[in-house]
């Protein structure tokens, strides 16, 4: 499992390997923001569910239209009142949104009429239908609106209450397990001794999981012992759906993720042609999928946005989609070729080019604090001047 794993390849073997871990429940349609939804949902009714005007104006049967015919108004009709069958040859004096009378089919806006006596005059040739929302406009009796496996949104609230639902089935949110390593690393808050550093993965990690709408179960910090990394393992494996952790996975003396998982479970991938991000395994520890990111802040990051997201995704039942991209052109010009994807923090000038940040280091987390989005350069390509490559802004991820 030496030779690097193409990163398209890793991505897709990643969501083939995985599978819903979370199982379902109703809630209020006023608390479902953020959460996943468990089955597809059909419109009860058509919305809206009655011809009704779009504009406050007369509503008249277009058949009886003539130029300069004056119309007698038969009845007046607000929204939210019952109209009453249309007068033959009359017109009806209408508000938005109020259903259009039995009878009438278009409707002239109070703009383009005008009033003679007891009787108003179109001062514009109408058009059959001009003004009239169809019943079922929006959505129609039967018509799919949601599908399992959508996040729901508040724009997704507005639209389920038009057609009266209350209550939606979802998933049970995910829990993540979260490990971090490293005998150097403290939490914040305590003072650093000599070669200590504070642990930032574990936060940022916790605050990433948050932030794709799952649970943090636990984190755990280890030791960087084979016995240490075992024992918190067995912890995650307890309380968890799904295990991410960060540190452990190269190749040093103290490096005993992969090692452990050999022993505890089943190895499906290890190291990915990726930069930064390289060191990355895939495995299975007592049918709990396991993702373990590397130690470098800004490698963690990336592989989080790249694979932690997506297997995480998958896991909770949540409809995969790749993070939307779109090409900008490089504003710098880099000649070395590596042989890996990189993903280089760049943002936006206001010449629209990409401008790299002058930080790239897998330790350094400023870079992407102080970047606007990745610039995805593949494997084997140079950075040339002007040439376009796919840009992710972090609000994709």
């Amino acid at each position: 499992m030496s030779t690097l794993l193409a990163f398209d390849s890793a991505l897709k073997e990643i969501e083939r390997s995985a599978n819903r871990r979370v199982t379902h429940h109703t809630i209020s349609l006023s608390d479902a923001v953020g959460h996943i939804l468990a089955e597809d949902i059909h419109a009860p009714m058509n919305v809206p569910p009655h011809h009704n005007s779009a504009m406050d104006g007369y509503a008249f049967a277009y058949a009886d239209w003539q130029a300069g015919k004056a119309f007698t108004v038969s009845q007046r009709i607000a929204a939210g009142q019952p109209p009453q069958p249309l007068l033959t040859g009359t017109c009806a004096r209408i508000f938005t949104g109020a259903n259009m009378p039995d009878g009438a089919d278009t409707v002239v806006m109070q703009e383009e009429v005008e009033q003679v006596g007891e009787q108003v005059v179109f001062k514009c040739a109408p058009t059959l239908g001009d003004n009239v929302r169809p019943s079922g406009q929006d959505m129609h009796q039967g018509q799919a609106v949601m599908f399992a496996g959508d996040t729901f949104t508040p724009m997704h609230i507005g639209l389920l209450s038009s057609l009266g639902l209350t209550e939606v089935c979802v998933y049970l949110p995910l829990r993540v397990g979260l490990l971090t390593t490293g005998d150097e690393l403290i939490p914040a808050g305590q003072p650093l001794k000599v070669g200590q550093i504070y642990n930032s993965n574990g936060p940022m990690l916790s605050a990433l999981v948050a932030q794709s709408g799952h649970q943090v179960s636990r984190c755990i910090h280890a030791l960087d012992t084979p016995e240490a990394t075992e024992a918190a393992l067995k912890d995650l494996i307890a309380c968890s759906d799904v295990i991410l952790s960060s540190g452990g996975v190269s190749v040093g003396e103290e490096d005993h993720v992969k090692g452990v998982l050999e022993k505890m479970g089943s190895v499906h991938l290890w190291k990915i042609a990726i930069k930064p991000g390289k060191p990355l395994v895939h495995a299975t520890l007592d049918g709990v999928p396991f993702l373990g990111l590397p130690g470098n802040p800004s490698s963690t990051l990336v592989t989080y946005h790249w694979f932690a997201r997506l297997l995480l995704s998958v896991c909770a039942g949540k409809k995969v989609n790749r993070p939307a991209s779109y090409l900008v052109d490089a504003g710098f010009n880099r000649h070395k070729v590596i042989q890996r994807d990189e993903f280089i923090r760049v943002s936006i000038g206001d010449d629209g080019l990409a401008y790299a940040h002058s930080q790239q280091s897998s330790g350094a987390l400023l870079a992407a604090c102080e970047s606007q989005g990745y610039l995805h350069i593949k494997a084997n390509t140079q950075v040339e001047y002007g040439c376009s490559y796919a840009f992710y802004p972090f609000s994709a991820f």
